[in-house]
């Protein structure tokens, strides 16, 4: 079950790295709350007939009675609500300071979370071993060899995508805490029908939108939305049952990496021997986490 999971993690990464073409190329189209409205809705609507299933099954199987049907219900909602208010508050800092900021900034600063995850952890009574803090710190020196290519200062891009990797790992805290206890996929489900009906409300009053526009941006939606939400983000959820918080973020990390391979091989972006040295130095430090 762990590698299952730290499989499920790496699978979450992967759709991750390429959904940043995705998110790069929609936004010409589109405005951010727009692209976010559009792909959390449509993540929660290919997941709701799985959830429906799912929680059908498993109350047949395990034979429950009403009540432990409606507080499981409860969690599972309760959860839904705190996992999308952290999703759409991370997303829309992501989406909006990128408008601010190099793809190459908000990239490194994003990945800060890896770091973020097991520093918050520790407010919560969770041991975080030695090796992981080694891990993170090398995983940050392999993030700014892969990202930065510029002098590194700090505007108001940057402060949005900062305060988008806190959100994330508040996000990464806040499934850790429901995923064991609540159907995961129902979870997912609910936390992008939250997110995306809240984004629709700031991408009305804040954008123009258009047929076309939503018709020029359709496929990188749909990834995002299927793959990038549907898919991806349930991967996470499932596979962190088994992950602790620390490790997880530091495997779901990974996406940066794949985010530039995926940027050489679909846009013919040219990797350097720096940006390959912290592509090794990511992945030395995800080998080394897997070892405590």
């Amino acid at each position: 079950m762990e590698i299952k999971s730290v499989l499920f993690l790496l699978l979450a990464a992967l759709i991750w790295g390429v959904a940043f073409v995705a998110q790069s190329m929609g936004m010409e189209y589109v405005g951010p709350y727009t692209f976010n409205a559009a792909r959390f809705l449509l993540g929660g609507i290919v997941l709701l007939p799985l959830a429906v299933y799912r929680r059908t099954k498993y109350q047949r199987e395990n034979s429950l009675k009403e009540a432990d049907q409606k507080k499981r219900d409860r969690i599972t909602l309760i959860g839904g609500i705190c996992c999308g208010i952290a999703i759409f508050i991370a997303s829309t800092l992501q989406q909006v300071g990128m408008q601010y900021t190099s793809v190459g900034k908000a990239g490194f600063i994003t990945a800060l979370y890896i770091v973020i995850v097991p520093f918050l952890g520790m407010f919560l009574g969770k041991k975080v071993p030695a090796v992981l803090w080694l891990g993170a710190v090398i995983a940050t020196g392999g993030f700014y060899l892969l990202c930065i290519t510029e002098g590194f200062v700090l505007n108001q891009g940057d402060l949005l995508i900062f305060l988008c990797a806190v959100s994330f790992s508040f996000h990464i805290l806040i499934i850790d805490h429901f995923a064991p206890k609540a159907d995961g996929v129902a979870l997912s489900c609910l936390q992008f029908f939250f997110s995306g009906t809240v984004s629709v409300l700031p991408a009305l009053w804040m954008e123009e939108i258009t047929w076309i526009s939503l018709w020029q941006a359709a496929m990188p939606i749909a990834y995002a939305g299927i793959l990038s939400c549907g898919v991806a983000y349930t991967l996470q959820i499932l596979g962190q049952v088994k992950v602790r918080p620390s490790l997880a973020s530091l495997i779901l990390s990974l996406e940066a990496v794949i985010s530039v391979l995926a940027g050489w091989l679909i846009l013919g972006e040219v990797l350097t021997l720096r940006q390959l040295i912290g592509c090794g130095l990511v992945f030395f430090a995800v080998i080394i986490a897997q070892r405590c």
